[in-house]
């Protein structure tokens, strides 16, 4: 009989631990956990050996107020994931099927109430930097939210809006450093590109579900052989930025390597693309995004280079 009841109490708190287990990491998968530690990593790259040239690795790990921005930065960031998800539910259940069936695991009301204590704390944060750093955040999250409560759903708007919200905080170190010029100009371009290519080959392979939802796309409004022109072509338009950038600018290193290798790879989009089928447009989402963090690498060799 005792031991009945610790193989009943055993079973209990192994289904109890799976249950915690899976409500923490469908919360990481809702707040897009993932997408801001990456971001994180590509902000502390680009601030530091980017936008930062003059101040030495000392100050810059005792520059509080970098910090802090950075800080707020992720908080919006996982704030927004959180009320993407939350407008995105019911797409979200035909896309994304395994992740929403971890989330389920907790309640809607818990995820609204991380939104609001991550957007508190991350613009209680910027008033203490400064005024001007809150009312950076303030626009920023409010955008965030407009884009998933409305933008979301407007043709061509929602892909220039995700990918101006994605950059936000780098043009935000932009400004804060105060550096600009020509390389970095193109640079941003070429980002721009890349990640706008990334997120309309993302809404080809949701095209029915945004339909259904009344998710207004380049692929579910225009015909195939019209998005697949739009796309190739900006594939192309980025390919002629990136030329721009290694002829104009002269830039060297592992940086200029990457450019130069990447003129490569867009090919290989472009060839991809030109099939159109889910298997190639699968194929082309994760070099475009594979070659976005190859990017990050490529940056961080080449300051580290740069700093020796």
């Amino acid at each position: 009989m005792n031991s009945e009841k610790e193989s009943f109490r055993h079973k209990n708190n192994s289904k109890s631990l799976f249950y915690r287990i899976s409500q923490f990491v469908g919360f990481l998968l809702g707040a897009r956990f993932f997408v801001a530690l990456l971001l994180t990593f590509a902000l502390y790259v680009s601030t530091f050996f980017l936008f930062n040239q003059e101040e030495s690795f000392r100050k810059f790990v005792f520059d509080f107020k970098v910090h802090g921005i950075i800080f707020c930065t992720v908080l919006s960031i996982l704030a927004g994931g959180i009320i993407n998800q939350f407008y995105d539910q019911e797409k979200d259940h035909i896309v994304k099927p395994f992740r929403t069936r971890l989330q389920n695991f907790t309640e809607q009301k818990y995820f609204l109430y991380a939104y609001l204590v991550l957007s508190i704390i991350s613009l209680g944060v910027a008033f203490l930097i400064s005024h001007r750093v809150f009312i950076f955040f303030i626009i920023y999250q409010f955008f965030m939210w407009f884009y998933s409560h409305k933008l979301s759903r407007i043709l061509f708007i929602n892909n220039l809006t995700f990918v101006s919200l994605t950059l936000y905080p780098f043009f935000g170190m932009m400004v804060y450093y105060e550096t600009f010029s020509i390389k970095l100009f193109l640079m941003a371009i070429f980002l721009f590109l890349l990640l706008l290519c990334i997120d309309i080959v993302k809404d080809t392979l949701t095209k029915t579900a945004d339909k259904a939802f009344g998710y207004i796309t380049i692929p579910n409004y225009f015909t195939n052989k019209q998005a697949k022109s739009i796309l190739i072509s900006l594939l192309i338009v980025t390919m002629v930025v990136s030329m721009k950038l290694i002829i104009r600018t002269g830039i060297s290193g592992f940086v200029g390597y990457y450019f130069s290798a990447g003129l490569f790879v867009l090919i290989i989009c472009v060839y991809l693309l030109s099939d159109y089928s889910r298997k190639s447009k699968f194929f082309t989402l994760n070099i475009l995004r594979l070659w976005i963090f190859v990017g990050i690498i490529a940056m961080l060799i080449n300051g580290i280079e740069y700093k020796l």
